[in-house]
């Protein structure tokens, strides 16, 4: 809590040291943070256990946006080939401004591919190995599994 910075960072004035000066601020500050953590605890367990989803429809959000959530990962293997920072990201940045200006109706690889200063420097098949949600996606699983341990 911001309402906790103060009082806290005043309670370290003898933080070598411990004499009864600083229990006044921890018996108020503590058991108010534990309070609002157990709201907030029970607050999210009632989201959660509401929680709707619909798989299809979040393949459709994802498949709308034609593959600007890997352009960081192209910008990286542009970088990793050689290319400028600056010019990597102008470079991805005028592909995804396309992608946004046809609406979804064009993607980033083929947005990329039409840059012959792109493709000077990545092949068809490393493009499209970097525009796979494989590597974002690989461990979901475990991360699921491990959320809904009890």
């Amino acid at each position: 809590f911001p309402s906790h910075d103060t009082p806290a960072m005043e309670n370290v004035a003898l933080w070598h040291e411990r004499d009864i000066s600083h229990s006044a601020v921890e018996r108020i500050m503590l058991p108010d943070a534990f309070i609002a953590l157990d709201f907030a605890l029970h607050r999210l367990a009632g989201i959660i256990d509401q929680l709707l989803i619909y798989p299809d429809r979040m393949k459709r959000n994802f498949d709308s946006m034609g593959g600007l959530v890997y352009s960081q990962r192209i910008m990286l293997a542009l970088t990793q080939n050689g290319i400028s920072r600056e010019d990597a990201y102008r470079m991805v940045q005028g592909a995804a401004m396309k992608i946004w200006e046809s609406g979804g109706t064009q993607t980033l690889t083929d947005a990329l591919q039409a840059d012959q200063s792109v493709m000077a420097v990545l092949s068809d098949k490393e493009l499209a190995s970097l525009c796979q949600p494989d590597d974002y996606l690989k461990h979901a699983e475990m991360i699921i599994n491990r959320a809904l341990a009890e």
